[in-house]
């Protein structure tokens, strides 16, 4: 039996507004729900405006036959609207429905950057680093100055130029005087002759020295403004090649440089890549163009739809998986290089399996739950938490936590969970069912435990138990057993015990250690993607 926590917001509930209809036969009791607002007509109302809805006892109750999960850790959690409440709130209410939703494949992954838009600076010349004008994070266009260096090359190539335009110049005044004593005959053809191709040598040596400026990175105004009484200088500006976010910083003021040495990283985030391992037995549900459902621990409430650009052609011989990319659009760099990810790709046909609609899914801390019509009591919603499957459209199937026939939130569950959140409701810790405690032998005659133990299956998607009670300064032996070869918990990590073991198939695995003071152990897969809790007393 689920242990329940009941809060009310206030004592006139909506069974003030309408009637409970109590139906007594051979299949059982049902209630059908005559609300008001979304959940049934206000008085006065047309008979035709409400919808009348009959579900199935949300308290205690059998789990279904196809719900082979182990129970949930946490107590359900009980919310009472007034009838102003769930009218304000909006509340609509639908059966749990069935459909062929399919588990699906989940695959773990993290978000890497969009290696098609990342660009390494390197500066065109060599020398010394004078400025950096940019720092990580920062947003820049194609085109800006992240960088000034100071090079004895352009200084050598800028005292060319000026030499070369001198003399150009000259010799310019040189080849009109000539033209002029030749058309007085003051001075011959050949004279001229030579003098027209020594004009074009200098021009030559010219733009020659001019172009070299341009590869060292000169722009056109500043190679024109050069010239005799005009300072020379040496420094170079290096611009960004793309617009983008400094992701990686390289080099100080200071710094020695040539042109392979790197400056800046600048990464364009506008798309990312969610590199994913697939295991082998899914590659037939997992294409080059599938499409994908990415979710993330930073916006769990979120779903991103991407598609599958390249799946590795060569499997890992150790896990026996292949990586897949897949290609998100990111155009408010939300999504943040080396996060953690988790891409869904459906699966096709597969049982029939309860489906609700996405909008009724919430997220509580790190639980799932969706909010339950409770029976006998009007204005009730029983918070539930549930594991969710693939998502068909704005449906989403259940793998355990309701069945067919309960009757969940659909419009207003965001608003239940904020009143449920505002109250500060919390399971109750010393509620059946909110912990699993550990089992522990006896020593001797003082009654004391000598060990506790506990055994944790580790599934496709989660840890069961995720959480459990331990008390201080008595030994336990906890043994993690992995019977899924889809998920990505291949090996478990105890950070604060400086602990990490593999965690070979079907293979018991035993950790043990004694608890210190009381507190929170936290533990998790070996890639953060699935989390537990060890509660020291």
């Amino acid at each position: 039996m689920r242990a329940q926590t009941q809060i009310s917001v206030s004592w006139p509930t909506l069974l003030s507004a309408g009637s409970l209809l109590v139906v007594l036969g051979a299949g059982g009791l049902y209630v059908a729900l005559l609300g008001a607002g979304a959940l049934g007509p206000s008085p006065g109302a047309p008979a035709t405006s409400a919808p009348v809805v009959t579900p199935a006892p949300a308290g205690p109750r059998e789990r279904p036959a196809a719900d082979t999960s182990p129970a949930l850790a946490l107590p359900d959690v009980e919310v009472t609207l007034t009838k102003e409440g769930v009218e304000r709130a909006g509340i609509v209410v639908v059966p749990v429905s069935t459909g062929a939703g399919g588990v699906g494949v989940r695959a773990p992954g993290v978000i890497q950057p969009n290696a098609y838009r990342r660009v390494v600076v390197t500066p065109l010349v060599a020398g010394r680093v004078t400025r950096l004008g940019v720092e990580l994070g920062h947003v820049i266009r194609q085109g800006q100055t992240v960088a000034q260096v100071f090079s004895p090359d352009v200084s050598e190539a800028q005292t060319r130029y000026v030499s070369a335009r001198a003399a150009l110049g000259a010799h310019e005044q040189e080849l009109a005087r000539t033209e002029k004593l030749v058309g007085i005959g003051a001075a011959s053809r050949q004279e001229l002759e030579r003098i027209h191709a020594e004009h074009t040598a200098k021009r030559a040596d010219a733009e020659s020295a001019a172009s070299r400026l341009r590869l060292l990175g000169l722009s056109a105004a500043a190679i024109e403004s050069l010239g005799p009484g005009v300072s020379e200088g040496a420094t170079v500006d290096v611009p960004a090649p793309i617009a983008g976010v400094v992701t990686e910083r390289m080099a100080n003021v200071g710094l020695n440089v040539d042109q392979a040495t790197p400056l800046l990283t600048v990464t364009d985030l506008s798309t990312v890549w969610v590199v994913v391992d697939v295991y082998e037995k899914d590659f037939s549900h997992v294409t080059v163009g599938s499409p994908a459902q990415i979710t993330t621990h930073a916006y769990p409430d979120r779903t991103i739809e991407g598609r599958v650009s390249y799946i590795d052609p060569q499997i890992s011989p150790e896990t026996r998986t292949a990586k897949a990319r897949i290609e998100v659009q990111n155009p408010h760099r939300e999504l943040r290089l080396g996060m953690y990810a988790e891409a869904l790709f459906s699966g096709g046909g597969g049982a029939s399996m309860p489906m609700v609609p996405r909008a009724a899914v919430q997220n509580v801390g790190d639980r799932t739950v969706v909010y339950l019509v409770a029976s006998m009591k009007p204005g009730t919603f029983v918070e539930r938490e549930v594991r969710l499957g693939a998502a068909a459209g704005d449906q989403v199937s259940v793998m355990s936590g309701v069945r067919p026939g309960d009757v969940v939130v659909s419009e207003g569950s965001f608003s239940v969970r904020a009143e449920r959140e505002r109250l500060g409701l919390r399971p109750s810790p010393s509620a059946p069912g909110s912990e699993v405690s550990t089992t522990a032998g006896h020593a001797g005659m003082s009654g004391a435990p000598d060990v506790q133990e506990a055994k944790i299956v580790v599934g496709d998607s989660s840890f069961e138990p995720s959480r459990l009670t331990l008390r201080a300064g008595v030994p336990a032996r906890l043994t993690f057993t992995r019977t899924s070869d889809k998920t990505c918990a291949t090996s478990v990590v105890v950070p604060s015990l400086k602990v990490k073991k593999e965690l070979p198939l079907n293979q018991p695995v035993t950790i043990e250690f004694t608890p210190g003071q009381a507190g929170e152990i936290a533990f998790a897969c070996g890639m953060n993607m699935l989390h537990g809790t060890l509660i020291v007393r």
